[in-house]
């Protein structure tokens, strides 16, 4: 009898061992930005790279295109676990923790090195403010700097304020910035900006360059003012709960693998996006090159601004760091 259940729980152990080692962990992520982009292809190989690294234990499902709603249903849905991960811009993390609309305040960070710089500084910061809400922060996404795109051309805000502006209806704190500036604000959804620029609904939207060409934003919008308005930044999150159910012994290699994403992708945007611009030159866009005297007139038409924003929709604390480093890399190189 003895050895008989011996054998009968070796018997179990065999049977059962290629149960446990099909267990397969899905995330289903959610992600706004559109499959025919680069930033996809990037999201779309690390889902690969995952796949390998775990031998198919943990399936990351990337859901394009925002076919799985705006970012604050998103980030609703994250909290309820019905989706584990997501894409989020600086508006959706602003929905988990409001610090993070500090990067994307328009006309404060203006170039790839001042981003560089204020990342260094506040990111680990950050990191530790979005996972104290119940999220784990797998990377950050820099993908390119928000320009003004128009029909009439665009130098100084007075031009601006003279057209539509369409916005998407989820940035509803950007929207506001600008409407207190006193321009014209026309939230759109995101899929019907075209439609909206067609029919003259707005006149001019504040957009990524590389996502105004695969959207073709550029066939009615037909000029770009040169000015950097805000850098389009975002990060990978999870919720908590599907973080945690990842093999502890996995995660080092998950991180390493997203992390070298982030770089690469950093990496690639940038010359991509100079590239994309070029080419949408070639099909009739028209890049209006502002003047530093020019330019310096928005960044004194937000400096007039900033003070109602800070400390209400601007965290106070976050501002201050991140124009405590500014001010000193613009003193070092002026």
């Amino acid at each position: 009898m003895k050895i008989a259940r011996i054998l009968l729980a070796l018997t179990l152990v065999f049977w059962a061992g290629p149960v446990f080692a099909q267990r397969t962990i899905t995330i289903k992520m959610a992600s706004p930005i559109p499959e025919n982009t680069p930033w996809a292809q990037y999201f779309n190989q690390l889902a690969a790279e995952w796949k390998k690294i775990t031998n198919g234990e943990v399936e990351l499902i990337i859901y394009h295109n925002g076919v799985a709603g705006g970012e604050k249903d998103v980030v609703r849905n994250l909290r309820v676990n019905q989706i584990q991960a997501a894409v989020l811009s600086a508006y959706g993390l602003y929905e988990i923790s409001p610090e993070v609309m500090t990067l994307s305040f328009p006309f404060l960070i203006r170039n790839d090195d001042e981003l560089d710089l204020v990342l260094a500084g506040v990111k680990d910061e950050l990191e530790e403010k979005i996972n104290g809400k119940g999220f784990f922060t797998l990377a950050w996404a820099r993908v390119g700097w928000i320009k003004f795109f128009s029909k009439q051309p665009i130098f100084t805000p007075a031009d601006l304020k003279k057209q539509k502006l369409g916005t998407h209806v989820d940035q509803a704190e950007m929207n506001h910035i600008f409407k207190t500036m006193g321009f014209q604000m026309i939230p759109v959804a995101h899929n019907d900006l075209l439609v909206a620029l067609n029919s003259s609904m707005v006149e001019a939207v504040f957009q990524s360059p590389i996502a105004v060409g695969s959207t073709q934003i550029f066939g009615s919008a037909k000029n770009m003012a040169s000015i950097n308005v805000a850098p389009f930044i975002g990060a990978i999150v999870f919720n908590q709960r599907a973080w945690r159910a990842i093999p502890e012994k996995y995660k080092p290699q998950l991180i390493a693998a997203a992390r070298r994403t982030e770089t690469e992708l950093d990496r690639a945007i940038r010359g991509m996006e100079s590239d994309l611009i070029k080419t949408m030159g070639n099909y009739g866009l028209k890049v209006n090159r502002l003047t530093p005297a020019q330019e310096q007139l928005w960044y004194n038409e937000i400096g007039q601004a900033t003070p109602g924003f800070i400390g209400t929709m601007i965290d106070r604390d976050t501002y201050d760091r991140i124009e405590a480093i500014l001010r000193d890399y613009r003193n070092r190189n002026r």
